[in-house]
């Protein structure tokens, strides 16, 4: 077999077995590594490399493959919106690490989309891009480069829409479109090598709990990395903020969306959502132990307060105060049926104000000076105004700051 076929078997074998193995496994490490084997010798003989899936046909630079035509794979990979693949330099193991965690993220959501949920899009990991191209326009110029990434996260969105259905209807929670909506989510913020906070803008108050969740996902990961932490923990902390609200698919509609105020009773019932989230998490996947601790502690504030209120007080995990710090940040930079978003200089504001109180005082600190930095590098989504319920009273002025040991304006 020559050396374009092997790769390219090698790569979906890797594909295949990263579906079935967690980060770590040998059987997943080792095919990683075969498949970047394969193709450190095919650029051996040119560092550029690409290849095009046009439904049955794999073609090789201007060069068809005949040993691969009717492969399967290639009209798999085409159907998801990949029909090039290209390195423009040498590879290193960590950016094909990066690239095979987006090719399967993008398959993975493809999938999600087949049975109900979302769109295209295209991708970029370092020197190696991959994506859509028109198919008219390839015959005719072989070397044509795909396109960049353009920020766009409906497919994520629908997947997440439809990853709430699907818990919602007791189908238990689907992990591998958790993990491919925060792969992809992880690719975007870091889009041209620049870092980013793509973060949706609220279209439908119906829509809140799926915007917020990948808002407060991208903020953990941003939050993450801006401390320190490793690839692989700053996505295990992107799984645990997509997830830190999927509770609320127990709470019934007439409450969440409500266009007011909750009454102390309507407040109780949405006070389950962090107990109910932990259960939904542990019933679904034993090896999602740090988002279920997340979804339990992140409405507990350092000092105690908050809710579900614990019979013995002690420390919350360090996720959990990570993921509670953007959760709050999102929360009031969101228009609301009962008050206007507040702007991001006062959020951090009564972020730094209630550090020592409600949050954790290092990360409220590293929160903020991260923001700081960060805000005039922020890609708003879909920025368009929300969609106004004609029987919801107006929107009220910003609260006042919580008294301490009461919950935050935001929350709920």
């Amino acid at each position: 077999m020559s050396d374009a076929p092997a790769f390219l078997t090698a790569l979906v074998q890797a594909l295949s077995t990263m579906s079935l193995y967690p980060e770590g496994h040998p059987a997943r490490e080792g095919v990683i590594e075969a498949a970047f084997a394969q193709l450190e010798a095919l650029q051996k003989g040119d560092r550029r490399v690409s290849f095009s899936f046009l439904g049955d046909d794999v073609v090789f630079g201007d060069r068809p493959l005949r040993q691969l035509r009717g492969w399967d794979w290639s009209a798999r990979l085409a159907g998801a919106g990949i029909q090039r693949i290209e390195f423009e330099t040498e590879v290193t193991r960590e950016e094909f690490d990066s690239f095979l965690g987006q090719l399967l993220a993008k398959l993975t959501l493809f999938a999600a989309q087949q049975a109900g949920a979302g769109g295209g899009g295209a991708a970029r990991g370092g020197p190696i891009r991959f994506g859509a191209v028109g198919i008219k326009e390839l015959e005719a110029k072989p070397a044509l480069q795909t396109a960049t990434i353009a920020l766009s996260l409906h497919e994520e969105a629908d997947a997440v829409q439809w990853l709430h259905e699907e818990t919602q209807g007791g189908h238990g929670l689907p992990l591998a479109e958790a993990e491919a909506v925060v792969r992809s989510l992880a690719a975007a913020m870091h889009g041209d090598q620049a870092v980013v906070l793509p973060l949706l803008e609220l279209r439908r108050y119906d829509e809140y709990t799926t915007t917020h969740s990948l808002n407060v996902c991208v903020l953990a990961m941003g939050l993450a990395e801006w401390v320190g932490m490793g690839a692989r923990d700053v996505r295990a902390f992107g799984v645990a903020g997509l997830l830190h609200d999927i509770g609320k698919v127990k709470i019934p509609s007439e409450i969440l969306n409500k266009a007011g105020r909750l009454t102390p009773e309507e407040r109780d019932v949405m006070n389950r959502h962090p107990a109910e989230g932990a259960r939904i998490i542990m019933a679904s996947e034993e090896n999602l132990d740090l988002a279920a601790v997340v979804a339990y502690e992140h409405h507990i504030m350092q000092n105690g307060g908050g809710y579900p209120k614990l019979d013995y007080p002690r420390e919350c995990h360090q996720a959990s105060k990570l993921v509670h710090v953007c959760d709050v940040y999102d929360a009031l930079r969101t228009n609301r049926p009962y008050r206007a978003a507040w702007p991001a200089e006062k959020v951090l504001s009564y972020v730094e104000e209630r550090a020592g109180t409600e949050f954790d005082p290092d990360i409220a600190r590293r929160f903020a000076k991260m923001m700081a930095e960060w805000e005039p590098r922020q890609a708003a989504l879909e920025a368009q105004a929300p969609v106004e319920d004609p029987h919801a009273p107006a929107p009220l002025a910003p609260p006042p700051p919580a008294a301490p040991g009461s919950a935050p304006a935001a929350q709920g």
